[in-house]
Order: structure tokens, then C-alpha cells, then sequence
């Protein structure tokens, strides 16, 4: 079982753009550019990048100059934000078939974890919705 880097991609990708945006003139930024940075396929930034659109955190400028720039100011996009666009999968996953049904234990277990994970994946949401993509661009990036 593997872990997702969704969540860690996509914070890279908005505190970049927080980093560069405001330094060019019509703050657009391209998706090969963002993947420089992260070191990955262009196509895992646009991938990236059509999911915080879809949750309002970029947008897309087509035609000549065509990009991408932030849609909100760093300091209001927290990182529960960027996790709620990103992340489809539960934090913590039940069982993928459901166990066995006879034994007391197999039924029992599924609702009862199930509400401990929702307590888990409510607190780090509360922990993440303290802290800006400002908040980590000026702990990255050293300021003169």
C-alpha cells in the first residue's frame, strides 16, 4: 500500500506560484515551468492544476500567454484547502472487501474504525486549516 504525494505536489505547485506570480507582469506561470520546479511530467502539474481550478485556487488563461496563475491570495488559501482539492481518498482506508461477516469481530470493526479515522482526518484538516500557502512560501524561501 502506497502513500499519495498529491497533497505535497500540489503545495509545491501553489507556494511556487506564490514565489513567482507577483514577479511577472501579468502573473502567469506555465505548467512546465511549475514542473521544473517539482521536478516531475508536466502532465502530473496540469493534472495537479485542473484540480485546484475546479476548487477555485487557480485559473487558466488560454490563447497567446496561455498559463496558469492563483486565483486567491496565498495568505487565504490554506493547506486544508489544498488538501480538500486534491485528496479523493479517505486518510485512513477500511478494508477494500468487506470482511467476514460471520465472525463477530468482521462486523463489528468497519463502524467502529470507520468513526475513529473521521476523528483522525477531522483533526488534521483542523491542524492544516491553520497554516497559508503564505505561511509555507516564507518558511521555504529565505527572505533577504
Amino acid at each position: 500500500m502506497s502513500t499519495s504525494s498529491r497533497m505535497t505536489v500540489a503545495t509545491h505547485t501553489l507556494t511556487w506560484m506564490a514565489w513567482v506570480c507577483p514577479k511577472r507582469p501579468d502573473g502567469i506561470v506555465t505548467s512546465d515551468q511549475i514542473a521544473a520546479s517539482v521536478n516531475t511530467n508536466p502532465v502530473v502539474i496540469r493534472r495537479t492544476l485542473g484540480s485546484l481550478r475546479d476548487a477555485g485556487l487557480v485559473e487558466s488563461q488560454r490563447g497567446q500567454g496561455a498559463g496558469w496563475r492563483l486565483a486567491r491570495a496565498p495568505e487565504s488559501i490554506t493547506l486544508r484547502d489544498v488538501y480538500l482539492a486534491v485528496e479523493r481518498d479517505p486518510l485512513i482506508a477500511l478494508h477494500a472487501a468487506p470482511p467476514n461477516q460471520e465472525c463477530p469481530v468482521g462486523r463489528g470493526i468497519p463502524p467502529v474504525l470507520r468513526e475513529v479515522y473521521d476523528r483522525a482526518a477531522e483533526s488534521m484538516k483542523a491542524e492544516l486549516a491553520t497554516v497559508t500557502v503564505a505561511d509555507v512560501a516564507r518558511e521555504t524561501v529565505p527572505h533577504p
